[in-house]
């Protein structure tokens, strides 16, 4: 047998993703071209590593096997990248990062540039909800995590990035009477919130609880951006950080309800595990983010201040 390292790579993602046209998608290569290496690479058994039923692929028992081999193979071949690239004296290795997802709009500015002078760290960075952060965190799973509240259960070290800050919005057909929206108009409106185990969904819940104000719930919603998609439609209203949705604000799709109270003003932390033996590639995100994070927050957040 005569398969070549880029063979394995194809054949490898086309496991993962169950489809030739979503492979070469993320290979970044024409179908024809991932199909070429996929019988190239089958033609090298006797046995089938996959089936076709309609326009389906599947991968065959025997296939799976030589995936699972593979990603052993391919493990292998990454670390010694990592090894080459550290005997030159550079950064190398996995980072993982779990980030609660409102924290999109905030955390690739904190270290896109520090990964850019890295060429040998690989970024892993899962966007999920609070309860699933904090749980990967709990089970050392990553090395850092992005929230706006600490788990109080932890203990963590956190560098403290910036404001963020949460209002009542609706969408542009919306026409607000008065200096603030009175708790009676505020009871009337259709509330959509995001799910269980969302750090935005709890901070509305609180808000509302300390208000002593009667709502009803209208839905509830996976994501800030469908949450923010559902709002300007016209479906209801909800309170929402206003890091996700500055575009919007900008074009009228979003306008800012006034409401006694708020903004809600938590906070943006990186944050690790206090007994975490962190690698060299964290200890020196830590330094970089330490010094750079007033520079990154005036170079692209400065809108923030200009917004109140």
């Amino acid at each position: 047998m005569n398969y070549t390292l880029h063979q394995l790579e194809v054949f490898l993602k086309i496991a993962e993703l169950q489809s030739v046209t979503k492979a070469s998608e993320a290979l970044y290569l024409t179908q024809p071209a991932v199909s070429i290496q996929l019988k190239n690479f089958q033609d090298q058994f006797k046995i089938p590593l996959f089936e076709v039923v309609g326009r389906r692929i599947y991968i065959t028992e025997f296939g799976e096997e030589v995936a699972q081999a593979t990603q052993k193979i391919m493990d292998e071949v990454k670390a010694i990248d990592y090894k080459a690239l550290s005997y030159q004296g550079e950064l190398a290795g996995k980072l993982k990062i779990a980030i609660v997802s409102t924290a999109k709009y905030v955390m690739p500015y904190f270290i896109s540039d520090f990964i850019n002078q890295h060429r040998g760290i690989d970024l892993v960075m899962d966007v999920t909800n609070k309860a699933s952060v904090i749980k990967a965190l709990e089970n050392n799973e990553v090395d850092f995590a992005m929230v706006s509240t600490i788990p109080k259960k932890l203990k963590i070290n956190r560098i403290q990035l910036m404001p963020n800050e949460l209002y009542m919005v609706g969408g542009k057909e919306y026409q607000h009477k008065g200096k603030y929206l009175s708790k009676s108009e505020f009871q009337k409106l259709p509330l959509i919130y995001r799910e269980q185990g969302s750090a935005t969904r709890l901070a509305m819940e609180k808000f509302i609880d300390s208000k002593k104000i009667s709502t009803y719930k209208k839905m509830e919603l996976t994501s800030n951006e469908a949450l923010k998609q559902a709002v300007i439609s016209g479906l209801g209203y909800s309170i929402m950080p206003l890091i996700g949705i500055k575009n919007a604000l900008t074009i009228g799709d979003l306008q800012i309800i006034p409401v006694k109270g708020l903004p809600i003003v938590t906070n943006w932390n990186l944050i690790w595990l206090s007994s975490k033996n962190m690698s060299t590639i964290a200890k020196s995100l830590i330094n970089y983010v330490k010094e750079n994070k007033q520079v990154i927050i005036d170079k692209h957040f400065d809108w923030l201040n200009e917004s109140e």
